[in-house]
């Protein structure tokens, strides 16, 4: 059974949104990165890092290849996120570990929830059970991500509260932007 029209434009909408998270994310990293990796004694902090980021480049690349696939126009904004993502890794990595684990821990608690929305609407519809498992796949790593970012001490850094709000919003907009241009 062929999607609606509907649901080919809302499918279209997760795939751009999608895309340009996983462009945010890998920028995040890559800014950590910049930071982490540069200062003697958090070789623990890059390694974990490079982790997450060589993970976030898969689920980019996996996005990057169903774009083409599916004839679908990738979100315009995906320099962007490149550049906010990395800003945001870097400045919050600038901080301290804490303060880049609280920066992972609020992106991937907002992914977590926007794949988690995405797999329940593609479940009702049954419209593309590939975006599903690739979905559902990223999930687990997404939350592999926080998990590891809270047991890093995310919620010891400073201001955690104030900071993982204006994170988590700012994601959320994201999301939203995304899924229109």
């Amino acid at each position: 059974m062929q999607p609606s029209q509907h649901m080919k434009t809302r499918l279209a909408e997760m795939r751009g949104a999608d895309h340009g998270g996983e462009h945010g994310a890998v920028g995040i990293y890559d800014g950590q990165l910049a930071v982490f990796g540069k200062i003697k004694g958090l070789e623990k902090t890059a390694e974990l890092v490079r982790h997450m980021a060589e993970q976030e480049q898969e689920h980019l690349d996996h996005f990057d290849k169903l774009i083409v696939d599916r004839d679908v126009r990738p979100t315009a904004l995906g320099p962007l996120w490149n550049v906010a993502g990395f800003a945001l890794g870097a400045a919050s990595a600038l901080i301290g570990e804490k303060a880049a684990m609280a920066c992972t821990a609020a992106v991937e608690t907002e992914i977590d929830a926007h794949y988690a929305a995405q797999m329940e609407e593609l479940a009702e519809t049954e419209a593309d059970d590939a975006l599903f498992t690739a979905i559902e796949k990223f999930r687990a790593e997404e939350a592999e991500h926080k998990k590891t970012a809270i047991d890093e001490g995310a919620e010891d850094a400073p201001a955690y509260q104030m900071m993982t709000k204006v994170i988590r919003f700012g994601c959320r907009a994201a999301i939203s932007i995304s899924e229109k241009l």
